[in-house]
């Protein structure tokens, strides 16, 4: 007995553990399925672009319509037809009332749940009251590509109606169907005309039957049309942009322009109470339209409907590519290629491209992006090579930030400033050398001439006649290659010989009280005395006068010979400095003065800042 209890317990928590664990898997698997919803633009596995369209839909539900006459406002009287036993025609009338919600009619009854068994629907005001045609408007507010159009009456149909569509958002209209009894008197169409290829964007006019107006059937009859029925490329309607145009809408306009006719419009008002139109159902069936290039439509932040668009495009109806996606032209996605939108190949060097039609056909089909403003001193279509001034850094790749260098051409020994676009390689004047041309080749020597930097060097010969240096070989001769200066460089003293000079590369307001004047400089020349230097300097900021009242602009500055072998203070031709020094003593000499003693920094930008704070401080009077 206890065994039996036992058993049938465990039998019980068996089964209840294994609903439990098939329960959390089925969970697990609808959770799994919510997360990894398969995108129908990108094919699976591969993630390959694809023509996707959004779900087909009736566009018209829940639309508010606007119509041009409505029973209620005032209150009417209308009267619809049945047939008796016996076949006789007999009227039963009602009120319309607005403000009653059992009796009222309102245009919002066309685009309700349509359900046969309950239906709601929209009625103009009775002949009497409005013997003008009547007008619905459905605004969709995005353009569309219909399939088809329907409307069910819940009175007899009329005569003769027209559609209308807008695909400006109801600016201007354009005919869409007719239907009428007569259609060449109404409308001034071929009733039931054949479509070719040369007019498949072109209305056509339909024989709407006229009912027979003693059957109660009349009444709940439906008028359809399809958008591509008989439309010769409809088979093809991919690669037909004149079927594309003709079933995209914005806008669906409806005019009943005709009643039906009873025999009786002579008779009294109560005959005429049974002229009006009534309509229980109005649907356009199609899907918003996006070229194929989205499933969906969102709201966007203005609450407008757009396109949720893929394959690099943009747009309301993704009928452009996104910025930068300029490599080849926009085309609507079809069942053979999805069309997406390419970016153009700027190397990480733009952000900004064009698409030039005349280089995408040369390209046979394929590029036809071209960059715009190209950055880190790239140039050309692509980005591809550097701007002039600047060469190829090949340890870089070519997306690297800083694949171009700047040539850095001497501006005496270069005969220009564009090099080499491979090789750095500047162009030398003749008797220079060197990749940015900065020294004298073999055989020459630093003239003081800016036109011909470098010169044949003479010396005599045995026999007495000149010789031009480096067409023989002579002992003693200074070094055959040295940088551009007036004269060869002297010899290097010995390290014993250089004295200690300020090594400092900190700026203090300190030292810059203890100097006479304080100057941001580029240098610019050269030339080499017996005991001094002198340089040729370009001032291009003064943070410091002292008693020479130093002026921006080229100025010479002149350092001790020895000091300058030393390297101190260290100066290169083409670099800037900022330099703190002393008032030059010396009057045989027109210029500034540095020495070992001198603090000479190569310049940083970010110091700008720093030095502006320190004068101002000084003038305070801290110094």
């Amino acid at each position: 007995m206890h065994f039996a209890v036992r058993f049938r317990y465990l039998l019980a928590v068996m089964l209840s553990g294994m609903w439990c664990a098939r329960s959390d898997a089925q969970n697990l698997n609808m959770f799994a399925a919510q997360q990894n919803q398969p995108d129908p633009c990108y094919s699976e596995p591969g993630g390959q672009p694809r023509r996707c369209v959004p779900d087909f839909v009736n566009a018209a539900f829940g639309v508010p319509v606007e119509a041009s006459s409505t029973c209620g406002t005032p209150p009417s009287r209308f009267c619809a037809l049945s047939s008796g036993d016996e076949g006789e025609r007999q009227r039963n009338c009602f009120v319309c009332d607005a403000n009653q919600p059992k009796r009222r009619h309102p245009p919002e009854f066309l685009t309700d749940l349509h359900n046969p068994n309950n239906l709601t629907c929209w009625q103009s005001e009775p002949f009497t009251s409005n013997p003008h045609n009547v007008t619905l408007h459905l605004a969709l507010e995005k353009l569309y590509e219909l399939t088809y159009i329907s409307l069910e009456f819940c009175s007899l149909r009329p005569d003769s109606l027209s559609v209308l569509k807008s695909q400006d958002y109801g600016k201007t209209w354009q005919p869409y169907h007719y239907y009428s009894s007569q259609c060449r008197k109404v409308y001034g169409k071929t009733k039931n005309a054949a479509i070719t290829k040369q007019n498949e964007q072109e209305a056509i006019c339909s024989d709407i039957q006229s009912p027979d107006l003693t059957s109660v059937a009349a009444a709940g009859s439906r008028v359809a049309f399809s958008t591509l029925e008989g439309r010769p490329s409809a088979f093809d309607f991919d690669n037909s942009p004149v079927l594309q145009d003709w079933v995209t809408a914005t806008d669906i306009k409806v005019i009943f322009n005709r009643l039906p006719s009873l025999g009786d419009e002579e008779l009294d008002d109560s005959i005429r109470e049974s002229y009006y139109y009534a309509v229980s159902d109005f649907s356009v069936g199609g899907r918003c339209k996006c070229n194929g290039h989205a499933s969906r439509c969102i709201k966007d932040r203005d609450g407008n409907r757009v396109c949720d668009c893929k394959h690099n495009t943009a747009g309301a109806e993704c009928e452009m590519c996104k910025p930068f996606h300029y490599d080849r032209p926009w085309a609507r996605a079809t069942t053979k290629e999805a069309n997406e939108c390419v970016p153009c190949n700027c190397n990480l060097h733009a952000r900004k491209c064009r698409f030039n039609m005349e280089l995408y056909k040369l390209s046979g089909r394929k590029s036809g992006g071209v960059c715009l403003n190209c950055r880190h001193n790239t140039a050309g279509r692509y980005c591809h090579y550097c701007k002039e001034g600047f060469y190829r850094d090949e340890a870089k790749p070519v997306t690297h930030r800083k694949a171009c260098k700047a040539c850095n051409c001497h501006p005496v020994g270069s005969s220009g400033t564009v090099c080499n676009q491979t090789t750095g390689q500047c162009p030398c004047k003749d008797g220079v050398t060197g990749l940015t041309c900065n020294r004298c080749a073999k055989g020459y020597q630093q003239s003081r001439s800016t036109v011909a930097p470098c010169i044949t060097t003479v010396v005599p010969n045995l026999d007495g006649q000149d010789l031009e240096w480096g067409r023989t070989e002579i002992t003693g001769i200074p070094p055959p290659e040295h940088s551009i200066t007036n004269s060869p460089p002297p010899e290097e003293p010995s390290p014993d010989e250089c004295p200690d000079c300020s090594k400092s590369t900190k700026i203090s307001h300190k030292r810059y009280c203890r100097t006479d004047y304080v100057i941001q400089a580029h240098v610019l020349s050269r030339e080499m005395g017996n005991d001094f230097v002198k340089f040729t300097i370009n001032v291009m900021s003064v943070f410091k006068r002292g008693s020479q009242r130093i002026r921006r602009g080229d100025q010479f500055l002149y350092v001790p010979r020895h000091d300058l072998t030393c390297k101190c203070p260290k100066l290169r031709l083409g670099k800037k400095y900022l330099i703190l020094g002393d008032n030059n003593d010396n009057e045989d000499q027109d210029g500034l003065y540095a020495d070992r003693h001198s603090i000479v920094l190569q310049w940083k930008d970010e110091w700008n800042r720093r030095m502006r704070k320190i004068r101002r401080k000084a003038r305070s009077g801290e110094c």
